[in-house]
């Protein structure tokens, strides 16, 4: 039985005579009750995504033809095509929306108040009950929004194909990194098996990073409402994250084919793929917090040069980088050195070798918070 469809779902309009849609591919039934919504390209210039997506099509493609798709699994291939048409100078940007300088990755409505005022009075003892409950609220909340352009139309189209999923991979990349993920801290230990099955090297939790992206619009909400009604069960309904292919450049049949495989996989764990997965490998690295994160900023202008690839242990004091600009006189201000501040796995670096006052240029995990980070743990 074959049961995959695919819809072409046009976009309001940016301009006349312009039009762009998204490609919504379904495989299962609905029917189930259960959900997993993966897309990829939200950045749409980390391309690593599209290759994935491409493998796993096929591998649902043969699940759907040997019917062993339990639920229902929806693919978002192509997730923002007005940041793929955005090119300047011979390079896409899809990274920020050209018209208002949005990351197209923030900003997400947040329904945590309306669907607590709506359902206050209103909540179980069962927790089944009450997810029914919270998602039927967020449902009528979704129906009320006009979006006012066309990129508030792509967030709302994405935003109400996921909001009731049980699992959401949003499938991105970083500048030059190794393979990261990211995931609400209420969600380990239990979703432990997602880092480890895809090969994770570091895992950053946090339950609010401050800048509401697409996997926490699907996943805060229930813990937000669980710490305002500690008295009903609301368990976190939605496992939502945000996947990080290694970097931009990091493209390949190998690493696409390899990729998919283990998010294949790991349905098949979840019970959305009625075979038995193959055993779960080691978390590679223990899950350590988004805000100890230190983003190493550049402290002058010139070019740098890195002495740690991604993937690399550092210690507090490690010379990591230096930073060297030809124009100045005396050698010893020509090289700036560039040393970590916490002991840590440096995971992803800027993919160009410029340097600017005030510049992030690398990532390194911590294993602690880090005092002074304030609410915006994200970068741009």
């Amino acid at each position: 039985m074959n049961t995959k469809t695919i819809e072409n779902h046009v976009l309001h309009g940016y301009s006349m005579g312009t039009r762009r849609f998204v490609t919504i591919i379904r495989y299962g039934s609905g029917k189930s009750g259960k959900k997993v919504y993966i897309q990829a390209g939200l950045h749409a210039d980390e391309p690593p995504g599209f290759v994935v997506m491409h493998h796993l099509i096929d591998l649902m493609d043969q699940a759907d033809k040997s019917n062993k798709i339990a639920g229902e699994i929806i693919l978002v291939p192509v997730a923002n095509p007005v940041g793929l048409s955005q090119w300047r100078d011979d390079m896409l940007q899809g990274r920020f929306n050209f018209t208002n300088g949005i990351n197209f990755n923030r900003d997400y409505p947040d329904f945590f108040e309306k669907v607590a005022e709506s359902i206050d009075g209103k909540l179980y003892n069962t927790a089944e009950k009450n997810v029914a409950l919270i998602r039927e609220t967020i449902s009528e909340n979704l129906s009320k929004i006009e979006p006012k352009d066309e990129t508030e139309y792509l967030k709302h189209l994405l935003l109400s194909l996921s909001f009731d999923a049980d699992i959401v991979l949003d499938l991105h990349c970083d500048y030059q990194a190794v393979l990261h993920v990211y995931l609400g801290t209420p969600l380990w230990p239990q979703a432990s098996d997602l880092p480890a099955q895809v090969g994770s090297e570091v895992t950053l939790l946090s339950s609010n990073s401050g800048g509401n992206p697409f996997d926490e619009a699907c996943s805060r909400i229930w813990w937000d409402l669980a710490e305002k009604y500690p008295e009903f069960p609301i368990p976190a309904a939605c496992l939502a994250s945000t996947v990080e292919f290694r970097g931009q450049a990091d493209v390949s049949h190998e690493y696409g084919t390899q990729d998919a495989n283990n998010i294949f996989y790991f349905l098949q764990r979840r019970g959305f793929i009625l075979d038995k997965a193959p055993e779960l490998p080691p978390l590679l690295n223990d899950a350590t917090p988004l805000r100890g994160v230190e983003h190493t900023i550049a402290p002058c202008e010139g070019v740098v040069i890195f002495f740690n690839k991604p993937g690399e242990a550092v210690k507090k004091g490690d010379k990591i980088a230096e930073i060297v600009n030809p124009i100045e006189t005396a050698r010893k201000h020509r090289v700036t050195p560039v040393t970590s501040t916490i002991d840590g796995i440096l995971f992803s670096r800027s993919s160009d070798r410029y340097a600017r006052p005030g510049r992030i240029i690398a990532k390194i995990a911590g294993k602690k918070p880090l005092r002074g980070k304030g609410d915006k743990l994200l970068t741009l």
